[in-house]
């Protein structure tokens, strides 16, 4: 085949040659160049459309051609009609961009050749769509052309082709309504009073009909209400307005047939929101609303018509007033929609709640008048199923609230946490609730639910950094909720204004339980707050970056303290839900001691000192409230701490600094197990974070060590004890044969007889000394077992303390990632990922070694920024380097390793810092290169030398790509192992290498061309070298000949698309000699890509034919048959083809034999197969009568006709 064609080239090669077409003016060119325009008109991609319209547009006004004009116009209308939607959009704007610019074209003419050309009349069936887009898209042209206006009987003409266009609903659906509502509202009113409103006669007076005509009649109703006054309206529909009850079941049906015509497109049909506009014109929207929402659409069973009710609501909101406003979201459409809420909440429900909260979005951002903000907040907020409201109480909406609207909002929450007035919200319960409750819900419990949402609420208005609000308003809401979580009223008093507003009902316990955890929520929101205001004050503060303080300065937490101490001191007023007593009492006010002598100090001099202790002190006492042994406990301590680090400040003459003594007190806090401990403690750590030294982050990462003897001495003991179990029975048994020699009760052989028996005294003596020896040993046994129980309990403890550590760890790369400290984290968290490899393999330590991984890897090696000062600490850092890389190669783990490289690769990085755009692959930094590159040379010479090596092959190349300097000087000793590697293994390895370098465009941007051809050139012969003698004999040898063939073949590519002067002819006898027995030939990946080399030598891979083995394999079969019939054969009485011929018996003929005998040959497999089981009868009728042969044919046909008629004949 490749030869017929070769031949069919040459023919056509040696064949006569065309004269060249010369082009002097640029004819073909310009006029290939004027049709592109018209082709990219038509194609997909918007942005290409828009682009060739400009260009179109742009190039007739130069060239000012007549001819090109008109020729640009025919080809627009022809592409009308186009079968593809954007082409015909294409057209279209293209069209009217070109009437729109040359008004010289006639608006007229226009027209009337888009009807000759797209005639419905003469369209064949087939093509009735398209010429009805035609028609259409030539009339949008048209309009918007913004030229149609000035001449009215083209205008006229468009409208009634509209109108004849609506009988192609079935293609057009309502586009040229819509096209009949955009020309209507482009136009005056002389024209339309002139022109078109005698057209649109017919339409107008059926506007009841249809949403379209109803549509077009409201638009012109907007548009010219000069025009169509009240008795042109009562001449046109028969009242002199739209909205009346007599219309209102023609609009009721208007308004369903527009929902249903919308239902996939969930929208809101304009003719709804036209009717709302021409009610409120009326003044009857009340009436409307009514009759043809509630009662109308909401009529019908949940659908198109409710989400119709549900967006007319949500686009009413910016129209009406406030005591409309309040009439709609009190009505029937608010409760439809609550319960829609509920029942959408499974996952293959439509939920409309996404709609409805954009449509609120956007009327809280346009709306400016606060009352209208604070009436639709109300409404949603008032929607309750059974007390609970149906809205989130994280509701974005209230980002664009007015804070004039948000003071009203929020006094009112706090009146309606106090006095529910349940009966003005409007609450709803659904088809299960009303099925399921058996009585009215008990209103304690709708209070109940109610206070649960409220609160969240209001934490959720301090939380949230979007609504804008004030320092007052948001202590007004922290007081709140920290009164009623922890405080009750015994008597109203007005210096405690949250004292003044009673409660209707009291809270109940688990109510105050979620106020509690809902207010330590808040306190962390604010300790997270940025400053409010606009003061100069807050914008300073702000700069810095300063969290969870005031304008003044003052921390939010502290102010929140104060409050608390207030109601402390006003025990004649407020009570305390859970009594403190008088040690707890006493530790609060140490508390407030410590901290006012620590603002004291903060004052004299502002230290971040200062700060932690005060935030620390602050966050363990609120906690008193919530536990208050655990608090009071961990206040001492605390205490403890500070007192001693105080103590060690004044005994040392060098001072630790204040880091360091936080960090002690974390970490001793933290080996409590204790949530609340734990919160507290990073909370603390997070603010320190910025000013940790060295000495203080040492002693966080020494934690690593902490309990690692004790733990293996623990493992030591179990293991002794499980060894000495049998020494320990041994040593039972000789006291119990002490005991029992000592009472005479065992018979020895010195006793002549066994008949002697003990006396009751002496029994009663013994049974004394087993049982306390029982009990001896029973105790024995059970202080092991608590002692083993203490040993794990106390294990897991040092392992939680582990990983609350690691949690620091953690906060301080992501928050310091930059430091020159993060360098001293490397070799400890590398130390406790290769310990916890060795160790044992519970739980436990699966997750402790899980997070100790991931933060090194993602947090430290991946971490966006890293340390980049080094001045002063390049040998420090190359001393790391080294031992990082020597450690790898000494692992026993091999899964260990990795992570000592990648820390190796981190070092690298740090050393090479931050390099300018320019020569950035020949600068590295600070970095020995000759030093770097020694250490990698010899790792990965141990690599490829070492049979065994924890070392991979992927690393190296992760190497060689993030570092290509390095990569050039490793490549000589990639290149050597590709026949010096160990085994086969390490061999492909090295092919992998030098192939990831080969392909690097850094590696050939550092190498010069003398450099490139010299290696090139030693690959080669590396790789003859590597295929001289192979035999692929395992799987290992055949995957290093794979990587050795992919690197061949690039090399070749290389050479030849480059032009390099690299000897290949040695190369490829080697690889011709490979195949030399035909062994290659064979479909697989070695095969192939041995092919796709040698196709580079321009050797093809001999086709195999397939002729021969068609004739190979009919030459098998017949052997096989001759084989079969060999094995035996059948006497004539039992051959098949005896069967088949008619018995004949003293002359006479049956015909029933001969057909059955004809029909066989006919039937199928089946039939054969069913023949086969019956040979047994055929023998046996063989020799019988023909008659009885003939009355049992037709009852096996009609066996066979039926399914299951064997077993039936069987059973019969």
């Amino acid at each position: 085949m490749i030869a017929v064609m070769q031949t069919n080239m040459g023919e056509i090669e040696d064949s006569t040659v065309r004269p060249k077409v010369t082009d002097a003016k640029g004819i073909l060119k310009q006029n290939r160049q004027f049709l592109d325009y018209f082709w990219d008109i038509a194609k997909p991609e918007r942005e290409i459309r828009l682009k060739a319209i400009e260009d179109l547009i742009e190039h007739l006004k130069q060239s000012e051609k007549p001819d090109e004009l008109k020729y640009s116009l025919k080809r627009l209308v022809d592409g009308l009609s186009h079968t593809r939607d954007d082409a015909r959009s294409g057209y279209s704007v293209a069209l009217a961009q070109l009437l729109s610019v040359f008004e010289e074209i006639s608006l007229k003419s226009t027209l009337d050749s888009v009807k000759e050309k797209h005639n419905l009349q003469r369209a064949k069936k087939k093509f009735i769509r398209n010429a009805a887009f035609g028609n259409f898209f030539g009339v949008l042209a048209l309009s918007q052309s913004t030229r149609l206006h000035k001449e009215p009987q083209v205008m006229l003409e468009c409208v009634k082709l509209l109108q004849s266009l609506s009988q192609y609903r079935e293609h057009l659906r309502d586009l040229p309504r819509k096209t009949m509502v955009d020309i209507l509202s482009e136009t005056p009113k002389e024209v339309f009073e002139e022109v078109l409103l005698s057209a649109l006669q017919s339409d107008l007076t059926s506007a009841l009909n249809t949403p379209e005509q109803l549509e077009l009649l409201l638009v012109a109703m907007q548009k010219f209400p000069s025009v169509l006054k009240p008795k042109k309206l009562k001449k046109l529909l028969g009242a002199a307005a739209v909205i009346t009850k007599e219309n209102m079941p023609k609009l009721v049906e208007v308004l369903k047939m527009a929902a249903r015509s919308v239902k996939k497109d969930n929208i809101l049909p304009p003719v709804a929101l036209d009717l709302l506009q021409a009610s409120l014109r009326e003044d009857n929207f009340e009436m409307f609303w009514n009759e043809a929402i509630i009662k109308g659409m909401l009529s019908e069973m949940p659908g198109p018509t409710h989400y119709l009710g549900f967006r007319l609501l949500g686009a009413s909101l910016p129209l009406l007033s406030v005591p409309q406003l309040e009439f709609v979201l009190s009505g029937d459409v608010m409760r439809y929609y609550g319960q829609h809420m509920l029942s959408a909440q499974l996952a293959y429900r439509f939920k409309f709640a996404p709609e409805m909260e954009k449509y609120v979005s956007e009327f809280m951002q346009g709306c400016a008048d606060a009352d209208k903000q604070l009436a639709v907040v109300l409404g949603f907020t008032q929607l309750t199923n059974q007390g609970y409201p149906v809205v989130p109480s994280s509701w974005k909406v209230l980002e664009h609230m007015d804070l004039c609207a948000l003071q009203q909002y929020v006094k009112w929450l706090m009146e309606a946490f106090c006095k529910p007035q349940l009966e003005k919200c409007l609450d709803f319960s659904t088809r299960r609730q009303k099925g399921n409750q058996e009585s009215e819900v008990e209103s304690d419990s709708c209070v109940a639910r109610f206070r649960k949402w409220i609160v969240p609420r209001l934490s959720f208005i301090v939380e949230n950094h979007q609504i804008k609000k004030e320092e007052g308003l948001v202590m007004k809401m922290a007081r709140f909720i920290f009164f009623h979580a922890f405080f009750d009223v015994k008597k109203p008093t007005p210096e405690i204004p949250e004292t003044v507003q009673a409660l209707s009902v009291p809270i109940d316990q688990q109510t105050r339980a979620t106020i509690s955890s809902a207010f330590y929520g808040l306190l962390q929101g604010l300790n997270s707050m940025a400053v409010l205001g606009d003061s100069p004050e807050a914008e300073k503060l702000n700069s810095r970056r300063i969290l969870g303080v005031k304008a003044d300065g003052s921390m939010w937490i502290y102010c929140v303290v104060q409050y608390a101490t207030t109601l402390l001191n006003q025990s004649k007023h407020v009570q305390c839900v859970q009594t403190l007593s008088p040690e707890q009492r006493q530790g609060w006010d140490s508390m407030l001691e410590s901290v006012e002598a620590l603002r004291k100090k903060a004052k004299k001099s502002s230290s971040p000192e200062h700060t932690a202790f005060q935030y620390l002190f602050l966050l363990v006492g609120i906690q008193m409230f919530k536990a208050p042994d655990e608090s009071l406990e961990l206040l001492n301590d605390l205490r403890t701490c500070v007192e001693k680090a105080q103590a060690k400040k004044s005994k040392k003459k060098k001072e630790p600094h204040w880091v360091e003594v936080v960090v002690e007190i974390l970490l001793s806090l933290l080996s409590q197990p204790s949530r609340l401990i734990r919160s507290v403690c990073k909370a603390v750590f997070s603010r320190i974070c910025p000013h940790l030294t060295q000495e203080a982050l040492s002693s966080i990462l020494n934690v690593r060590d902490y309990g690692s003897d004790s733990s293996s001495d623990d493992e030591e003991d179990e293991d002794e004890d499980m060894g000495e179990g049998k020494e320990v029975d041994q040593n039972f048994r000789l006291d119990l044969m002490k005991v029992l020699q000592g009472q005479n009760a065992l018979a020895t052989e010195e006793d002549g007889s066994d008949e002697e028996e003990l006396d009751d005294a002496a029994m009663m003596k013994l049974d004394g000394s087993l049982a306390s020896l029982f009990l001896e040993h029973k105790k024995k046994i059970q202080a092991k077992k608590d002692e083993k129980d203490r040993l794990r309990k106390e294990k897991v403890l040092v392992r939680d303390f582990k990983i609350k550590v690691l949690d620091m760890v953690e906060m301080f790369l992501n928050k310091q990632g930059s430091s020159a400290l993060v360098l001293g984290m490397v070799e400890p968290l590398l130390s406790v990922i290769e310990n916890g490899m060795s160790s044992e393999t519970s739980q436990q330590e699966q997750d402790f070694l899980r997070k100790a991984a991931d933060i090194f890897r993602n947090r430290l090696c991946r971490a966006k920024y890293y340390c980049r000062e080094t001045d002063g600490r390049e040998a420090e850092l190359h001393e790391m380097l080294e031992r990082l890389i020597g450690r790898a190669q000494k692992l026993t783990d091999s899964s260990v390793s990795p992570y000592y490289f990648s820390a190796a690769l981190y070092v690298l990085k740090v050393l090479r810092g931050v390099v300018s755009e320019q020569d950035s692959l020949r600068l590295m930094g600070k970095m020995d290169v000759e030093r770097v590159t020694t250490c990698f040379k010899n790792a990965l010479t141990s690599f490829l030398t070492k049979r065994k090596s924890p070392l991979t092959g992927a690393m190296f190349i992760d190497l060689f790509s993030r570092f290509p300097v390095l990569c050039v000087n490793l490549l000589d000793t990639a290149v050597e192992n590709i026949t010096a590697g160990v085994r086969e293994h390490q061999q492909g390895q090295a092919c992998l290498m030098v192939l990831r370098a080969l392909q690097s465009k850094d590696v050939k941007n550092l190498m010069s061309d003398a450099q490139g051809t010299e290696l090139h050139q030693k690959v080669v012969d590396q790789l003859a070298k590597s295929f001289e003698d192979v035999q692929c004999k395992n799987k290992m040898v055949r995957e290093k000949i794979v990587k050795a063939l992919e690197l061949c073949q690039h090399l070749v590519r290389s050479v030849h698309t480059q032009e390099m002067p690299v000897n290949l002819e040695l190369l490829q006898k080697v690889l011709e000699s490979m195949n030399a027995e035909g062994s290659l030939q064979k479909p697989g990946q070695l095969e192939d890509m041995y092919w796709s080399v040698m196709k580079l030598f321009c050797i093809l891979k001999p086709k195999m034919e397939k002729v021969k083995k068609v004739v190979e394999a009919e030459q098998t079969e017949e052997t096989t048959k001759k084989n079969k019939k060999k094995k035996g054969f059948l006497p004539e009485t039992k051959k098949r083809k005896n069967r088949k011929k008619p018995t004949v018996l003293e002359g006479k003929e049956t015909p029933a034999s001969t057909e059955g005998a004809s029909g066989g040959e006919k039937k199928n497999k089946k039939k054969d197969k069913k023949r086969k089981q019956q040979g047994g009868e055929g023998e046996q009728t063989q020799n019988q009568p023909a008659t009885k042969k003939a009355k049992t044919q037709p009852q096996q046909n009609k066996k066979k006709k039926k399914k299951g008629g064997q077993q039936e004949a069987d059973g019969k």
